[in-house]
Parts: C-alpha cells; sequence; structure tokens
C-alpha cells in the first residue's frame, strides 16, 4: 500500500524545499538530496536508484512507485509552480544523493575538467553508459545532480557510479597506475569519444570556454 498525500497550498515545506533543492548545489549538498523531473526519468529511478525518498505526481499522472516511498499528489497549476520545465510532464521526485565514490584509475576513462554545460555533461554521461566508458567530474564541472544534468543523462545518471575527484588524486593514481593522460577540449562541435582510441589511455576533456587547465595540460602526457 503507498500512502499518498495532497498537497495543495504553494507555501508547504516540501514544495519550498524542492525549490531549494533545484536552485542550489550547496542545498542539495546540506541536505543529500536531488531533485529530478518527468515521467520517463522517474521510471529509470524506480527501476535503478535504491535512494528514490519522495514522488510528487499531478492529478491524472499515474505511476508506479515501490513501496516505502512518499507519494504526494498536487493539482496541475501547483506541478507548474514547482516544476523546472516549461511544459511540465506530472512528475517529479526527489532522492538521496550516493555516498561518495572512491575513484579508482582506469584505462579508457575520461576525466571532465571544468565543464559547465548540463547538456554537454549529461551527453557525455549517458554515451558513457552506453559504452560502459568510466567517468570522472573533477572540481569545477557543473553539478551531476542538478535536474539539467540528471534530465539530459537520461537517466544514464542513476546507473553508473558518477564520480567526483579532485586533479592532484586523479593525476596521482594515474600515474601509480601506470595510465598515460591525454587531453582534449570540447569544440563547438560534440567530441565523438568513438573515433579515437582512447582504450590504452585516461582522457581529459576540457571546458567549452577555457579548455584544459593549465596544471592540467602541464602534466598530460599527450595532447
Amino acid at each position: 500500500a503507498v500512502m499518498e498525500v495532497r498537497i495543495t497550498a504553494r507555501k508547504n515545506p516540501l514544495l519550498q524545499q524542492v525549490k531549494k533543492l533545484l536552485s542550489s548545489r550547496s542545498e542539495r549538498r546540506r541536505q543529500g538530496l536531488f531533485v529530478a523531473d518527468g515521467t520517463k526519468l522517474l521510471e529509470e529511478a524506480v527501476n535503478h536508484w535504491p535512494g528514490l525518498q519522495t514522488v510528487i505526481l499531478a492529478d491524472g499522472v499515474e505511476a508506479k512507485v515501490p513501496e516505502g516511498v512518499r507519494v504526494v499528489r498536487v493539482p496541475e497549476e501547483i506541478m507548474a509552480y514547482i516544476s523546472p520545465m516549461e511544459a511540465p510532464q506530472g512528475a517529479l521526485f526527489l532522492g538521496k544523493l550516493p555516498e561518495q565514490t572512491e575513484f579508482v584509475p582506469k584505462k579508457g576513462m575520461l576525466i571532465l575538467d571544468g565543464v559547465q554545460d548540463p547538456g554537454n555533461i549529461g551527453t557525455i554521461l549517458r554515451t558513457a553508459d552506453a559504452m560502459d566508458v568510466p567517468v570522472v567530474l573533477l572540481d569545477g564541472c557543473a553539478d551531476p545532480w542538478s535536474w539539467k544534468v540528471i534530465r539530459s543523462t537520461m537517466g544514464a545518471v542513476f546507473r553508473v557510479p558518477v564520480v567526483q575527484a579532485g586533479w592532484e588524486e586523479v593525476l596521482g593514481k594515474c600515474r601509480e597506475a601506470g595510465i598515460p593522460i591525454g587531453v582534449t577540449a570540447l569544440s563547438d562541435r560534440a567530441v565523438d569519444i568513438r573515433t579515437a582510441d582512447l582504450s590504452q589511455m585516461a582522457l581529459v576533456i576540457g571546458s567549452e570556454g577555457r579548455g584544459v587547465r593549465k596544471e592540467v595540460l602541464e602534466n598530460a602526457d599527450q595532447e
């Protein structure tokens, strides 16, 4: 039996909490929660994410929700008020952020340096999931747990461990493991990581605007 609660007031604490979590990375970290939006994403989370906590559904929207997950019903105008999307699908959900995953160097892995565009991060995570390529996000990347990135991964973020680490640690561990580091930058065209032979190295992908940081370039083995 799934417990359903109904909320119709904008001032409701849960709705205010959702607004905060959507707009602030530090708030997400502080509360250990993320918010994502969309019926298809909700399906992915139900199937792959153990930390699903609360599901908010607009009237008339049905979804399969596991035992023990709180379900909140809201009128459509309340969904429109809290949803970050222009055309809300009628499902929004809160989940627990994952534990920090230990960085383990692997050949063929991608290292994202200062990639800020949520669409780019999402696409890379999605492609990496499909091709089984490990990804690590260095400090300075967009938050992988922002609703825009989650949406752009189409749920891949629920299936692959998203590792975040500092450059010093990544460099040190790759050196220890004898894995060379190559460097590339995101051009206006999306990088097609399928065409280069990256199987023997770890590849740094730099930010859209300024490319790879100087201290990363200086330590890389090839460009």
